[in-house]
């Protein structure tokens, strides 16, 4: 019993010290207390715990109770949970959550979540947060949940902020929430922070899934972080990946991501428990941190000509990895920690593909430097707000790193990093279009290439033009544009070079995974690619979607955009497949481009079925969809 009385005392401090944005221990570290207090105890007071009860301003009472989630590290715990369901993933946002109540379409109240029964009054910070809406023209009574979170490039700026009025500079962003809604002094500092909305709690809208809780809550002008849909193992599994990369290179923090049963008819029958509710779970990667001291710093050009900080460091093992590498984020990071070698830094290694710099533990007495001039090309590089940016659109290193990702995406092979960098020192190679106006008399001038491994290189390249829609589109560099996102794209009917081209971002903001940000990158991103995309097309290039070659030229609904809701007695990802294979287009939502909507209701106050009725859109059962396509 003392064991237990120990570890509940140890729980409490920490959780305390985390809500206080002070935290001593990782994630991992105090999962590990709590799951050897279960194993003692688990009917302990003290794991029904939520959220801190340490209040500094006006506690507030939650309508319903503010619960944390129930966590795995194990992606076969995961799918266990998940069973035969369609599930639906954003990320794990690394912030504060926080409730908005809305009164007749305007916010009258936000709050932290305090120990979930009660929160803290934070309504003067969260009117100053820019991604917060005021008021919404529908004269509604709803609650919106989500998360306060800091970018990147806040805290760069925030933290300036604060040290010219005179504070404290602040350690990290992970603490600079916590820190910043706790402060009874200069609210105006909450401008430098935002809100992404996972929730909408209320019976004036009549939703039937998370996909279109997604949908209404961007609807009231509220971002959202991405959302992606998922039926199987393989689906999971690529977006595990993408959570990795983004904590590594994305512009906030996230610390895993939310799962959460599709169809809220379950998050009814499920239930919660006092802790947790039963329909949603986190999936955690084991984190690990250690100090260790940097050796040198590097900086690399990526192929936006953005250069990025890489710490050189000594070794130390990381979640059973020896690391000496780690990402120091970008030139705003460097500049407001004064980075330099000799430093000892703290670094953080759990899902990331390379470990990155936490905070600073003991500053050396060496010169803070950083580059004036591109590493690559020596030409001088540019501020622009956090990063380094090297402006020469023929830096060599530039230009390499957009070939590769273009031949790896593409599929062309035998073409080295080696033997591309000799290609673009000779000239030979000045970009993507011009892999298309080689000839065997230049492969041959290279270093050990013979005529039999020219002739190889030049077919994969002639072979490459025959490639699909979706891969032609991953392998240009577009910003946000990985594999699965670009299917995505085509597969909502923008299934043409030319139906692409003509996105708008309020296009693509509604189609699964992508939010009101990622949709401005991805249409900007594919804009400046136009020239390069007009020149491959001269050369050949006519990519067509993958869904034309497998749907029947005599299908009825070849083409045809459908939205399924309501009452079925098939699964509902059988349906998508169905449609799928006979060459229609699944929407998440119901819009004036809507071919067909799929219930067998015939009647229903669904959302859905209504704005189907009001737009004269045919509504289709099972059985008729089935002779249909047949």
């Amino acid at each position: 019993m003392s064991r237990v009385k120990e570890l509940e005392r140890e729980i409490i401090k920490h959780k305390t010290l985390y809500y206080q944005g002070k935290p001593e221990i990782s994630d991992y570290e105090y999962d590990r207390l709590e799951d050897e207090l279960r194993k003692l105890d688990q009917d302990s007071s003290v794991l029904r715990m939520v959220g801190s009860s340490t209040f500094l301003g006006e506690k507030v009472k939650h309508s319903s109770k503010m619960l944390s989630l129930n966590k795995t590290y194990k992606i076969d715990e995961l799918l266990k949970w998940k069973g035969s369901e369609e599930i639906l993933s954003t990320f794990k946002i690394d912030g504060s959550s926080c409730s908005l109540v809305f009164e007749k379409g305007e916010m009258k109240l936000a709050k932290t979540r305090g120990d979930g029964k009660f929160g803290e009054n934070i309504t003067n910070k969260v009117m100053l947060i820019e991604h917060v809406p005021l008021k919404i023209e529908e004269t509604v009574d709803f609650e919106v949940r989500g998360e306060i979170y800091c970018t990147e490039e806040n805290f760069i700026k925030v933290s300036k902020a604060m040290q010219a009025a005179g504070f404290e500079k602040p350690t990290s962003m992970r603490n600079i929430v916590a820190g910043l809604l706790g402060r009874k002094e200069v609210i105006e500092f909450s401008r430098f922070l935002s809100f992404q909305a996972f929730e909408l709690i209320s019976s004036e809208f009549k939703i039937e899934t998370e996909t279109e809780k997604f949908l209404k809550l961007i609807d009231l002008g509220f971002q959202t972080p991405e959302y992606i849909v998922h039926n199987n193992k393989s689906s999971i599994e690529d977006t595990l990946k993408e959570a990795r990369e983004f904590m590594t290179e994305g512009d906030y923090l996230i610390d895993g991501l939310v799962f959460s049963f599709n169809n809220l008819k379950l998050h009814s029958s499920l239930g919660e428990t006092a802790h947790h509710p039963r329909y949603k779970m986190a999936f955690k990667f084991q984190g690990d941190t250690k100090v260790t001291t940097i050796k040198s710093i590097s900086w690399q050009v990526s192929r936006n000509g953005i250069l990025t900080p890489v710490g050189n460091v000594i070794p130390v093992e990381l979640s059973g990895a020896k690391v000496s590498r780690v990402t120091l984020h970008n030139f705003g990071m460097v500049a407001q920690n004064q980075l330099k070698p000799g430093d000892r830094i703290e670094i953080v290694r759990s899902g990331e593909v390379i470990p990155k710099f936490l905070s600073v533990v003991g500053p050396s007495q060496n010169k803070f430097e950083v580059p004036t001039h591109c590493p690559s090309c020596d030409q001088e590089v540019f501020e622009e707000d956090i990063r380094l940016v090297c402006r020469n659109p023929n830096c060599p290193d530039k230009v390499k790193d957009e070939i590769l990702n273009f031949l790896r995406k593409i599929g062309i092979e035998d073409l080295s990093t080696k033997r591309l960098e000799e290609m673009i020192k000779a000239g030979i190679i000045k970009d993507i279009p011009s892999l298309y106006e080689l000839k065997e008399e230049q492969l041959l001038s290279l270093d050990k290439v013979k005529e039999k491994l020219a002739n190889k290189i030049l077919t994969n390249i002639k072979n490459s033009l025959s490639v699909d829609l979706v891969t032609f589109l991953s392998s240009l560099g577009i910003s946000g544009g990985a594999y699965n996102k670009c299917e995505k794209v085509v597969n909502a009917g923008y299934d043409t070079l030319d139906k692409i081209m003509n996105l708008k971002e309020e296009d693509l903001i509604k189609i699964e995974s992508f939010a009101e940000k990622s949709s401005h990158e991805f249409v900007t991103s594919l804009q400046s690619k136009k020239k390069i995309i007009e020149k491959l097309k001269s050369y050949g290039f006519d990519p067509k979607a993958n869904i034309a070659t497998t749907k029947s030229e005599s299908s009825a609904i070849a083409g045809k955009k459908f939205c399924i809701t309501g009452t079925l007695s098939m699964k509902r990802s059988e349906i998508q497949k169905i449609i799928k294979q006979g060459g229609g287009i699944v929407q998440s939502g119901v819009s004036r481009e809507t071919d067909y909507l799929v219930t067998n209701d015939t009647e229903s106050t669904s959302s859905k079925f209504k704005k189907a009725k009001e737009l004269s859109i045919p509504i289709l059962s099972e059985d008729k969809l089935l002779n249909l396509v047949e």
